[in-house]
């Protein structure tokens, strides 16, 4: 069996292909990623790894398909920093929308049986009462959400005119193990590792009452490899991730306990879905989930990897595409 990872760097998609070298023999696992949010070191060295630009380098695309022929596809590539997506619009629909579109053409022209696509809670914008439920009527609130829900869209058109088989996986706030807690626009749990390792204050965006379900990155992995090879999974859209729900101040309270120390800061409110929580019962009937690891246990887990990480360089974006109405904390 063969399959093609991209976004191998990254959280999910490293962490998915360490799960497939120890649980599913004889599978040959391809793996793309630019690098651009992931670090080579989480990469598995058994994935036949190659550095390559979804939206740019289309022609070589192509030759790692035809050379490998994988016969399922995940797809994980993506710059997931919801809450910038309106200040880096172009950035934010090619990395998403252009790039999938390019693994779509390829899954397409080399008859892959299926592909499973990772999008977002953020497709659901503000829902209904703040609880999202798969067959919900997607309604996104920011660009992020917008180019997820395309992306969505584009692959179940290619089902229904190509026939590309196909699972649509909506994760939401995955943190673990080898999440890129260096950037300063996403992921709010590694953020604040990174703050309080480099002496600043955790910060919290309003008054820290919105609400978010975490969801451990090692509860999904199964799934994910279960989302691509079930006959059940076809042409499905669902929710996949943590079942309990907290306050973002109580998320940060719970971090601070098991560091035993840090200071918070509050920053002005940004343009967000104030409560964000999943149903789960489609991941559980059709792809067996388990919520198994809690949120203190999970934060246990990923401290302790955090803190033997080498010291890299935050990242920042040297220039928006958009400065009107820029946060202040984002401000140059």
């Amino acid at each position: 069996m063969k399959v093609l990872i991209t976004g191998v760097a990254g959280l999910i998609g490293s962490r998915l292909a360490d799960w497939i070298t120890e649980n599913v023999s004889d599978c040959e696992i391809i793996g793309i990623d630019d690098l651009s949010g992931g670090y080579i070191e989480n990469i598995n060295p058994k994935v036949i790894f190659y550095n390559l630009n979804l939206v740019t380098e289309s022609e070589k695309l192509a030759e790692i398909f035809s050379n490998h022929k994988p016969e399922y596809v995940f797809h994980f590539a993506a710059y997931a920093a919801e809450g910038l997506s309106p200040f880096i619009r172009t950035y934010n629909y090619d990395n998403n929308l252009r790039a999938t579109a390019s693994i779509v053409n390829e899954s397409i022209r080399n008859g892959i049986k299926r592909i499973v696509f990772t999008s977002t809670l953020a497709v659901y914008g503000h829902g209904y009462g703040g609880v999202f439920e798969e067959s919900q009527i997607p309604k996104p609130i920011d660009p992020y959400g917008v180019a997820k829900y395309a992306c969505e869209m584009d692959i179940q058109i290619a089902g229904e005119q190509h026939g590309l088989d196909w699972c649509i996986i909506r994760p939401h706030n995955v943190y673990g193990i080898n999440q890129n807690i260096w950037d300063k626009y996403r992921n709010v749990l590694g953020i604040w590792m990174f703050q309080y390792m480099n002496g600043e204050d955790m910060t919290i965006f309003g008054d820290g009452n919105q609400t978010r379900a975490f969801s451990y990155i090692d509860d999904s992995l199964e799934p994910l490899w279960k989302s691509a090879i079930l006959k059940e999974a076809s042409k499905q859209i669902i929710n996949l991730g943590g079942i309990e729900e907290y306050s973002i101040n109580e998320a940060n309270a719970l971090l601070r306990k098991i560091i035993g120390d840090g200071n918070v800061s509050y920053r002005e409110t940004r343009h967000e879905v104030k409560h964000s929580i999943p149903t789960w019962k489609k991941s559980v009937d059709i792809l067996g989930f388990k919520h198994e690891t809690d949120l203190e246990t999970g934060l246990k887990n990923m401290w302790e990897w955090a803190k033997k990480q080498p010291k890299r360089n935050r990242f920042i974006w040297p220039s928006y595409e958009l400065d009107n109405g820029i946060y202040s904390y984002w401000k140059k």
